[in-house]
């Protein structure tokens, strides 16, 4: 990079973009990276780092940046290892923390909340670590200053005996102390030059005979190691020596490990070094708002709602730039302080980012020319000591542009041709845009010269733009209008300012008579454009009243079709319980039906007995008297196994009779009343021999029942009911029973379900449909 095209990159302040995207870097070398960022060499490599960003700041609003504060510099460590040097603690734990971040971000960009591939995931595969190497460190350096214990069988034996040996010196010194305390100046024990020894008071120096290490500042304390701990001294210093070998040793192996892994920990260093940088680039793309620019067609800008990014973003007046589609050089006018130069660096600086691979602060969509170099010639660059005026100044940078810049360059040129004669100037101004032109130049220049605005209007290629600015409060609105020349505004601010209406009018009695003609049509230009603006506005609301009212066509039209469709479901849902009601009711006319049958069969049994009683009447004889009916003399207890003299039918009584004297009954699978008269015990059982001579007992068939009623039981003696009666059911080859639970907490049903889970009886079982009892029955199919 030529000293030109880094003085440009100063003048439009790209550095302090660099020092805010520093900012956000966490290594060291990462900043150094940020600041020395510079435009990409070609459009491939631009787009390469656009979408390096464009990645990053994804991943970051998806999952936050990933972890890279254990990024420390190894590369001079390894390089000492591979020299054969032995690292020290501090390098050694700096390894250990860059395999740790290795490992750290390696997953972080294996989560699978990323599906799609991204441009980095070139550099994370680059990524490689080694948990055992970082798993070895770690275990036996626990800090700078300390080697831990276990970091090997010999040095944990050496400090136990280390350990041992310095008890030791202490209950020495300790009986030595309590013999001898009235020479001592304290009664504690304390070490000098790594020897432990006791203060001893100067007169009594002879009193305790040991070796003298130090003397006070006062010279009335001697510190004396006892002779009786010398031998237990010496001893403690051979270990402490034994301590330092094992350490050495220990060092040399793990540096030998990262010597090993060398070429791994500095392709982990470097690829984390990468993305520490990248990951910047995102964080400060969401810092400013920015977005991802689209490279420009052809080369051309078309910057939307550009904001400068050294400007605050709640201040900064967006402003819509656009170069190098339908014309290459823009010539901005307008009144100073009004946003000429702002808008002018905006366009620099934002080209320079997008090379750089930085989003950039406008509105997405935006396009950004790759060139092959911005110039900028801005700012008052006078000096004295080079004896150089403005214009000077100016006329140099200018030269050395015009000799440098070449096809697809941007050039800028603020304030062209200022700071000498006004029609030499202008004229200076047109040859220099004419050939930045014919070099294929990009040019945007600034201006007060009416010739250039002339210029601009009446040459292909070359556009006029003005920074609007309100006569009525005095103040620029710093918006950019393409397409209008700009005015100076020089009588109208005066005006405002209290000039007198006769020194105004003195001027523009002296203006020549095309400058008033050409600043007339201005004024009508500046007052179409403001009509322009206000029908713009005008079908701008109008637009928008459109499309909420769109919106709210919409919205009415979902909640419509969201109302039918809840009135279609509620009436499926009627239908449904309808054919449910239908169903219970076709259900319930077949159990009368059983009933009905069942009755019907109990009487023609019944009338069939009455006339086998006639028959054996009519037979005559001496029939044997009946046997006496055996009546209840009160209510049998629920439960009692019961006869309906009407049928000779069986039944189980089920409760306590009611207030008519109507006793429940369970007979088969139908549920009846009978009075206490109507009833009787159950004959009791036979014994009958068999063939064999043993004796078998015989009995009337029990009724068969289709349910069985748990409710009010435990779970537990709920669950043994069921048991026995699936049992039964199973000998009777039945294929479907009921067990009625009810629905209270649910806690009997849980227990019937899960014992019906184990019982091999059961194929399988489901709750109870509409008109079955629901939720408070399970429907049982047996094998």
């Amino acid at each position: 990079m030529s000293a030109l095209t880094d003085k440009s990159l100063q003048t439009l302040e790209l550095p302090r973009v660099l020092d805010m995207l520093a900012a956000f870097a966490v290594s060291e070398e990462a900043k150094e990276r940020c600041l020395a960022l510079r435009p990409a060499a070609s459009l491939a490599e631009a787009g390469e780092r656009q979408e390096q960003t464009s990645a990053a700041r994804a991943m970051l609003e998806l999952r936050g940046a990933p972890a890279l504060s254990g990024i420390r510099p190894v590369a001079p460590a390894l390089s000492r290892a591979s020299l054969g040097g032995a690292l020290n603690t501090r390098e050694l734990l700096d390894v250990a923390s860059v395999l740790w971040a290795a490992r750290t971000v390696r997953s972080y960009a294996a989560d699978k909340g990323r599906a799609e591939p991204s441009r980095l995931d070139g550099l994370f595969r680059r990524l490689t670590g080694d948990k055992p190497l970082e798993d070895h460190i770690t275990g036996c350096i626990l800090n700078e200053e300390e080697i831990a214990d276990h970091a090997s069988g010999e040095l944990a034996s050496v400090r136990r005996h280390m350990r041992a040996a310095a008890s030791k010196i202490r209950d020495i010194l300790q009986k030595i102390i309590s013999s001898h305390a009235k020479y001592l100046q304290d009664a504690l024990i304390t070490q000098r030059n790594g020897r432990f020894v006791i203060p001893v008071k100067a007169e009594n120096k002879n009193d305790v005979p040991g070796l003298l290490h130090d003397v006070s500042s006062s010279g009335a304390t001697l510190f004396i190691e006892p002779a009786a701990a010398v031998q237990a001294s010496n001893e403690l210093r051979e270990l402490e020596g034994k301590e330092r070998k094992e350490i050495e040793r220990i060092l040399a192996e793990l540096t030998a490990e990262c010597d090993e892994s060398g070429d791994v920990i500095a392709e982990d260093y470097d690829a984390l070094v990468a993305i520490d940088a990248v990951f910047a680039r995102a964080k400060l793309s969401s810092e400013m708002d920015a977005s991802r620019p689209l490279p420009g067609r052809d080369g051309a800008a078309d910057l939307r709602r550009a904001r400068h990014p050294l400007l605050p973003k709640g201040t900064a007046v967006p402003v819509d730039i656009r170069l190098g589609k339908s014309f290459d050089t823009l010539v901005i006018t307008g009144p100073n302080t009004g946003g000429k130069t702002v808008a002018l660096k905006t366009l620099g600086l934002l080209t320079l980012m997008a090379a750089c691979g930085l989003h950039i602060p406008a509105a997405e969509g935006s396009e950004a020319a790759f060139t092959s170099g911005v110039y900028a010639d801005i700012g008052d660059e006078q000096s004295i000591a080079q004896s150089l005026s403005t214009f000077s100044s100016h006329m140099r940078n200018i030269v050395a542009i015009l000799n440098e810049a070449g096809p697809d360059s941007l050039v800028l040129f603020d304030e062209l041709g200022a700071g000498t004669d006004p029609v030499e100037g202008a004229a200076l101004a047109v040859a220099i845009i004419e050939q930045a032109r014919a070099q294929g130049c990009r040019v945007a220049a600034t201006t007060h010269y009416a010739e250039l605005k002339t210029y601009a209007m009446s040459t292909s290629g070359v556009e006029n733009a003005s920074c609007e600015f309100d006569v009525e409060t005095l103040r620029p609105t710093f918006r950019l209008l393409t397409g209008i020349p700009g005015r100076s505004n020089a009588f109208a601010i005066s005006q405002r300012l209290g000039l007198p209406e006769h020194i105004i009018g003195a001027a523009k009695q002296r203006i020549g008579v095309h400058d008033a003609a050409f600043e007339d049509m201005l004024s009508k230009l500046e007052s179409q454009r403001s009509a322009m603006e206000n029908h713009r506005a005008e079908a701008e609301r109008a637009l928008r009243q459109s499309e909420a009212d769109r919106r709210k066509s919409e919205e009415l039209r979902g909640r419509i079709e969201r109302e039918h469709e809840k009135a279609a479901e509620s009436a499926r849902a009627e239908a449904r319980r309808i054919l449910n009601g239908a169903r219970a009711a076709a259900e319930e006319a077949a159990r009368e039906i059983a009933r009905a049958k069942q009755n019907a069969a109990a009487e023609e049994l019944a009338e069939a007995r009455r006339k086998l009683n006639k028959a054996e009447d009519e037979l005559g004889g001496n029939p044997l008297p009946p046997e006496p009916e055996l009546l209840f003399e009160k209510p049998p207890a629920p439960g009692t196994e019961v006869v309906l003299i009407s049928t000779g039918t069986r039944a189980v009584v089920l409760g306590e009779a009611d207030k008519n004297g109507m006793i429940p009954l369970q007979a088969g699978i139908m549920k009846v009343t009978a009075p206490l008269d109507g009833l009787r015990p159950c004959e009791p059982k036979k014994e009958k021999k068999r063939p064999g001579g043993g004796v078998s007992l015989s009995r009337a068939p029990e009724p068969v029942s289709l349910e069985i009623d748990l409710r009010g039981q435990a779970s537990d003696d709920g669950v043994l009911l069921m048991e026995r009666f699936i049992d039964d059911a199973v000998m009777r080859r039945l294929e479907t029973v009921t067990v009625i639970h009810g629905k209270g907490t649910g806690a009997l049903r849980a227990a019937v379900h899960a014992a019906l889970k184990k019982n091999k009886s059961v194929k399988g079982f489901r709750l109870g449909k509409y008109g079955e009892g629901e939720t408070g029955v399970t429907v049982v199919t047996l094998r």
